[in-house]
């Protein structure tokens, strides 16, 4: 009997180089207390991954109340704005998920952009008379001396100011640039919302570009602080707006996400670890019509609540316009339950911990949780005066949901970001590359800019060869005339996509 024959290996070839990350965590829509109805009756009508609603519904009351109250948190009194980062990509019903949220804050604005064009022609006759006295003041100032004078001028005192133009009614931006946001807190809303599912809108625009970004990521950095705005301008000179609040969330697709989180100033700066960040499973071709589910009931209530709170009116200098919030306490029970998840936090930030490779959105997790509490808190009751341990704990649950996920697309955009450097490398040693062998040096003095260091060479180099494109040769084998201790083969072939 003839022995069987071993079967011939056949190598796969190379592979694609693909970005891997690991699936996140279930959403804790438990946690979400007061806001759980509403954000689970919008994921029942979109069937939309349930962190996407949670998101906007979290930012949407954040605006709501943000001009109410601060709230203790353990390293002092901080604002109750929010920053919101959803990744999603397109087809996700992002829009569709923010829609029904935001319909009555929509509405508001509508109702009050047509109260203020009433006033605005109030304003503008008040204006044109005031225009026309001082000028006729100031016409006899000039023809006159001495006396007249002295009269003109006292004439212009009892004149009083120019009238005030009705503030904006604008709640929410899209777009702004810094400029054009500190002009809307000078002569409008003092507690504004940043609201975009548009990709890239915001993340790509002006304010972001080479030339605005630093001031833009200090501007931000400086709200979700609490801290004043200055502005100086040439032509208006200096400004300083205190007590202004901004909430805000963006939507963005994967592929404008990973170029935001790569931005090192995003980080640096701190801009990025004051987001609440997530990119929740893909719901694509699972969401079907039989299995939606309307809870009209549970949206009024969510836009009844939106209306009540919008129409309270904040504790404001009416001059300034400088909102002047109350202090939203913790009970002793809430604080401690902060203080412990405080202290886990820390330890996992150590040398080597789980969270020391983002360590700055850590550290602002407890701040977190404690924002999070005063929104559910102060969305279930404008006058509360406490935090209770009920509400910290959702927080607290909240807010390890958001650094697991920043954990997690932290790990993933450094990832890749290598398999971006690799790819660079892969094409150009397909494309550019006469040579059959390579080594580190090579890639270094002529290969792409990204990996002109032995070390980022290095790395692109062997995820290459662990992708099937490079095949290492042993140490001592000659390459160009020369033993090299380390050197690979590129594999070609005209089936081998470019």
């Amino acid at each position: 009997m003839n022995a069987p024959q071993p079967i011939p290996y056949t190598p796969e070839g190379p592979q694609p180089l693909v970005r891997e990350s690991a699936p996140g965590a279930a959403y804790p829509v438990a946690s979400l207390g007061p806001l759980r109805d509403a954000v689970e009756a919008v994921q029942g009508m979109t069937q939309a991954p349930v962190a996407i609603p949670a998101a906007s519904a979290l930012a949407v009351a954040s605006l709501a109340v943000q001009g109410s109250a601060n709230v203790e948190t353990l390293g002092g009194v901080r604002p109750l704005s929010l920053y919101a980062l959803t990744i999603a990509r397109s087809g996700e019903r992002k829009s569709a998920c923010d829609a029904p949220l935001m319909a009555a804050l929509r509405e508001h604005e509508k109702e009050k952009a047509k109260a203020q064009r009433e006033e605005m022609q109030s304003w503008a006759n008040a204006h044109a008379l005031w225009k026309g006295e001082r000028d006729r003041i100031l016409l006899e100032a000039k023809k006159g001396k001495g006396e007249k004078r002295t009269a003109a001028q006292a004439d212009l005192e009892a004149l009083g100011p120019e009238p005030e133009a009705p503030a904006s009614a604008d709640r929410t931006v899209t777009e702004p640039t810094f400029e054009g946001l500190t002009k809307l807190f000078a002569h409008g809303n003092p507690s504004l919302g940043l609201f975009s599912d548009e990709g890239g809108q915001f993340p790509g625009g002006h304010a972001m570009n080479s030339e605005n970004r630093q001031k833009t990521l200090a501007a931000f950095n400086d709200l979700w602080q609490g801290n004043p705005i200055r502005r100086t301008r040439s032509g208006d000179g200096h400004a300083t707006l205190y007590g202004r609040r901004l909430a805000v969330h963006l939507m963005v697709q994967p592929t404008v996400a990973l170029g935001f989180m790569a931005d090192p100033l995003a980080a640096d700066t701190g801009f990025l670890p004051r987001f609440l960040m997530c990119e929740p499973p893909s719901a694509i071709g699972t969401r079907m019509q039989a299995d939606t589910k309307r809870d009209d009931i549970a949206l009024a209530s969510f836009a009844g609540r939106l209306r009540d709170i919008l129409d309270t009116t904040p504790a404001m200098d009416l001059e300034t316009r400088e909102l002047q919030p109350r202090t939203l306490g913790l009970t002793a029970e809430a604080r401690a339950q902060l203080s412990a998840f405080s202290d886990a936090i820390e330890a996992e930030q150590a040398p080597g911990g789980d969270l020391a490779h983002i360590s700055g959105t850590a550290s602002k997790t407890a701040e977190q949780a404690a924002r999070i509490a005063g929104v559910l808190t102060l969305w279930r009751d404008l006058n509360a005066p406490e935090v209770q341990v009920g509400e910290m704990n959702d927080a607290i649950a909240l807010a390890q949901y958001y650094l697991t996920e920043a954990s997690r697309l932290s790990s993933a955009a450094l990832v890749s970001a290598e398999i971006d450097k690799a790819e660079k490398l892969r094409r150009w040693l397909l494309q550019s590359w006469p040579e059959t062998e390579v080594l580190v040096r090579d890639v270094v003095r002529l290969g792409p800019n990204a990996l002109r260091e032995s070390p980022k060479a290095k790395a692109a180099l062997i995820i290459l060869e662990r992708h099937g494109w490079l095949v290492r040769l042993d140490a001592g084998s000659i390459v160009r005339g020369a033993a090299r201790a380390e050197a690979w083969r590129i594999v070609r072939g005209a089936s081998h996509v470019v």
